[in-house]
């Protein structure tokens, strides 16, 4: 049995219905699906109420009134331009409408159909959208959602920020390392932004960092503890390290960086050449600057897999590569 999590939402004239499968209740999950379901709608009404969970208010007083919001969702509802309202207790109207919703998307959906996998619940739940929203009447209406909805159009106001540009704002710190580090992955900053607050824009696919004069983009990572170094930050640290052998031992810490490949690889190549190890840290580190991270780590494997230790190795393994790319047609 697996554990579904979804977010529901419905306009209250026209009762339209989106319903997204949301991997978890997090505030992310939650703002980023508010979006993309004002998109499927055409626009934003005046005001969006939610229940009472913590993505959206921290603290709050007896009577309701909020003390303390979650400071990421508050900034994401001030970019789209919606109103925000809880439910309490205390308010049955309200109450009553969102547990409304909860318990039609589950007694019309869930509890009444059977997903093979994953790809067929996305596929039924478009056909199901397709039926209660433009061609079965609303029970509390008598009338088609889709039909009410071409009516409630003109009351919808333009996005103000699509969900694809959507951006969470998150305060970080670059680390003594050069880097910010968010959910467990390291984006690299520039050496003179190390010790500066910075604000981290959290896109879907991408992230963007802000440190006094410096703007950094990278691509968001997802595979747990991958991190994004930019070729001319990595440089610039080694730059900025003063003597030879300080310069290597953050080289080889740079290599290091790409993984359990990288660790294996080099501990056999300072294993192997004791004396001459650095040697190999150079060359592998021009490698990593000139092909990229990902290039080197496959190289890595397949030294690894092949038993061939060493940067002339890795060489001749990129050397082959692209001659084989080369004569492909």
């Amino acid at each position: 049995m697996h554990r579904i999590h979804f977010f529901a939402s419905r306009l209250k004239y026209s009762r339209f219905v989106c319903v997204s499968v949301v991997k978890d209740q997090a505030v992310e999950s939650l703002v980023r699906n508010l979006a993309e379901h004002l998109a499927r709608w055409g626009g934003a009404p005046l005001m969006c109420v939610f229940d009472r969970p913590k993505t959206v208010a921290l603290k709050w007083q007896r009577n309701g009134e909020v003390t303390e919001w979650n400071p990421v969702f508050a900034y994401v509802m001030l970019e789209l331009g919606v109103g925000v309202e809880l439910c309490w207790p205390h308010s049955p109207q309200q109450k009553g409408a969102v547990e409304n919703l909860v318990g039609f998307v589950k007694s019309s959906f869930f509890k009444v159909r059977r997903f093979h996998d994953q790809e067929d619940l996305a596929q039924q739940l478009i056909e199901w959208h397709r039926e209660v929203n433009q061609e079965r009447a609303c029970r509390a209406t008598g009338i088609i959602p889709a039909v009410r909805l071409a009516e409630e159009a003109s009351r919808l106001r333009s996005l103000k920020v699509h969900p694809q540009d959507l951006a969470l704002r998150i305060p970080v710190y670059v680390g003594p390392t050069g880097t910010v580090l968010h959910d467990g992955h390291p984006y690299s900053m520039p050496p003179e932004a190390i010790s500066m607050p910075a604000t981290l824009y959290l896109y879907a696919d991408r992230v963007r960092i802000v440190a006094g004069k410096y703007e950094v983009n990278h691509p968001r990572k997802f595979v747990a503890h991958e991190g994004s170094t930019l070729a001319a930050h990595r440089a610039a640290m080694v730059a900025a390290v003063s003597g030879k052998r300080g310069k290597r031992y953050l080289k080889r810490q740079q290599l290091l960086e790409l993984g359990e490949p990288a660790f294996l690889y080099l501990t056999e190549i300072v294993h192997r050449r004791p004396r001459q190890w650095f040697y190999d840290i150079d060359r592998l580190h021009d490698i990593l600057q000139s092909h990229g991270a990902e290039v080197l780590r496959r190289a890595m494997e397949q030294g690894l897999e092949e038993q061939v230790f060493g940067a002339t190795y890795i060489e001749h393994f990129l050397q082959r590569s692209l001659v084989f790319q080369e004569e492909i047609p």
